[in-house]
């Protein structure tokens, strides 16, 4: 299992973050909340992320967290985050 969380990046998400992953090392358990710092943190020089990311639907692995408290949110190595932003079109 590999010891990192990955954080998969979507459409404004993707452009924000000027990459399509990060990598976020995770040698034991942890928190939607701890990874969504470190990200934020990576991207601090992006004057776009904190504002894409705060409207952001968040996947872990296949499952929709939307509503939850990220800080209640268990994270494991080997998982991954995927951040979508709303899109638009039709």
């Amino acid at each position: 299992m590999a010891e990192v969380i990955t954080v998969r990046y979507w459409a404004a998400a993707r452009a924000a973050a000027g990459q399509e992953l990060d990598e976020v090392p995770a040698p034991g358990p942890t928190t939607l909340d701890a990874v969504l710092a470190e990200v934020g943190r990576r991207h601090a020089g992006s004057s776009k992320f904190a504002d894409v990311l705060g409207c952001c639907s968040v996947l872990v692995g296949d499952r929709p967290v939307a509503g939850l408290d990220p800080a209640t949110v268990p994270l494991v190595p080997g998982d991954q985050v995927e951040l979508l932003p709303p899109f638009a079109g039709g």
